[in-house]
């Protein structure tokens, strides 16, 4: 992962040079931010890998910064980890809804934040190499060569977790998946998040298909997890 680029957005200096410290240390090529609208303009002038976002920035805050991000074309699965503080549940669940692949919570181990770094990149590598292969559901298809969701032949814009999340389920169709299945599976067995992150994700998915009323497609299992019907 040596040369992988990485930009980190924190208004507190001492949290910036802790960050690009630690990661320079382990071979990655750090740009720095401290506001959100300089972020996005060196997102849009570099080659950025993956991105760790304060929410709370001064001018644009994280939230919108990662609206913006998602909405650019060479970005919209670029791997973002939020930084936030530990009464920011909202805005942390907001976060990961409009796309954030991880979140920790300050203060943070920066050990730990560097672990998280690698393994998010890795399970990116990893997916962007996956088998072509077509699946579909009733009028879902899935196309994993492409990274294209359709319903009756109409594209539907999803995140990389919510991508990944369709897909197995759909490999899966018939079986329940719990909700730690679905962590291994996306997030990685490294992953340090809870499973209420895998109901946040399946919740946005549900919207984006128009399952969250007919409830034609995924079914929740209570008190397990989630298949596909």
């Amino acid at each position: 992962m040596n040369g992988k680029n990485i930009l980190v957005v924190d208004d507190e200096e001492h949290i910036i040079e802790l960050i690009k410290f630690n990661l320079e240390k382990n071979g990655f090529s750090v740009l720095t931010s401290d506001n959100g609208e300089e972020s996005i303009e060196l997102v849009k002038n570099n080659d950025v890998d993956l991105i760790v976002l304060d929410l709370m920035l001064p001018g644009i805050d994280g939230i919108e910064v990662c609206k913006r991000i998602r909405r650019m074309d060479d970005y919209d699965k670029t791997p973002i980890i939020m930084l936030t503080a530990m009464g920011e549940e909202t805005d942390r669940i907001l976060g990961l809804e409009l796309g954030a692949d991880d979140y920790m919570t300050k203060p943070f181990s920066i050990r730990e934040l560097v672990a998280r770094i690698k393994a998010v990149l890795r399970r990116s590598e990893e997916k962007q190499t996956v088998r072509a292969i077509k699946l579909v559901v009733k009028d879902l298809m899935i196309d994993t060569e492409k990274h294209e969701v359709r319903i009756k032949d109409q594209p539907i814009e999803l995140t990389l977790k919510e991508f990944e999340l369709v897909r197995i389920l759909a490999e899966n169709r018939g079986k329940v998946l719990s909700r730690n299945l679905l962590l291994d599976e996306v997030w990685g067995y490294d992953y340090f998040g809870e499973t209420r992150t895998v109901d946040v994700h399946i919740r946005h998915l549900r919207k984006k298909i128009g399952d969250d009323q007919s409830g034609e497609y995924i079914e929740t299992i209570r008190g397990v997890g989630y298949k596909m019907k």
